[in-house]
């Protein structure tokens, strides 16, 4: 199956599976009309976005992002049952909001950074020719509230390595939702062909530090004082996992 940095989207074919990408699912007609392209080319567009495996419909006929994430999964575990599924476009707001919520409580730099590029492109998904990332989530009640957040890099040199973070609500925790999201997006990951995934934390994030290492995971790089926290000077531990 070829992924999207294997292809060369342009012109209208481009703009269709954009406009789905930040919309969907969203009907065939609506992305046509947006776009201004008449009927016989936008159907050749997506046809072949749907053979190279970029786009799909849903059971209603729109169309969405290809995000061969896998399917909803259901856990119960000391009293708390949740899923862990693939995020939604309806997830944006609840994504965000878990995330700041998460790194307002404890210093996780890169991960606040993600929160705030997932509210400015209004999307969860980045599934293009240049960048790849996907969101998956932990609900409870349909509410979410943990992700894992995967990227791939942009850069060729890069290709093979992704970068992970991963949180949940203090409230949730103890409830194996961590580690559950921990194994989806390394999964996820190893699945397009990395061959490392690594995350980047505060020294003093101790908590999410061990986490990692437990999940076998080993601290590969410190940078000493990389980060001013409430006005002191904070290393950087760079964790990271190998995939078979």
């Amino acid at each position: 199956m070829p992924s999207p940095t294997d292809l060369e989207l342009g012109g209208e074919r481009s703009d269709v599976y954009r406009f789905v990408e930040r919309n969907g699912p969203v009907a065939p007609a609506e992305v046509a009309e947006a776009i201004s392209v008449d009927p016989e080319r936008f159907q050749h567009h997506v046809s072949i976005l749907k053979r190279d495996d970029l786009i799909e419909a849903t059971e209603d006929g729109k169309l969405t992002v290809a995000l061969h994430g896998g399917e909803t999964a259901e856990h119960y575990e000391a009293g708390v049952s949740y899923e862990i599924r693939p995020s939604r476009p309806s997830d944006l707001s609840g994504v965000v909001g878990t995330i700041r919520d998460v790194t307002s409580e404890a210093p996780y730099i890169i991960a606040a950074g993600v929160a705030e590029q997932l509210a400015y492109e209004d999307t969860l998904v980045r599934w293009g020719p240049n960048r790849c990332r996907v969101v998956f989530v932990a609900t409870v009640d349909d509410d979410v509230v943990g992700w894992v957040h995967v990227a791939m890099s942009e850069v060729d040199e890069l290709a093979s390595t992704a970068e992970l973070t991963l949180g949940v609500m203090e409230t949730y925790r103890r409830h194996g939702i961590g580690s559950h999201l921990l194994h989806r997006g390394v999964e996820w990951a190893a699945s397009r062909g990395c061959r490392k995934v690594y995350d980047s934390l505060p020294a003093t994030n101790e908590r999410a530090i061990d986490f990692l290492k437990a999940a076998g995971w080993t601290a590969e790089a410190v940078r000493t004082d990389h980060y001013e926290i409430r006005g002191e000077l904070v290393d950087e531990v760079m964790l990271a996992r190998q995939l078979d």
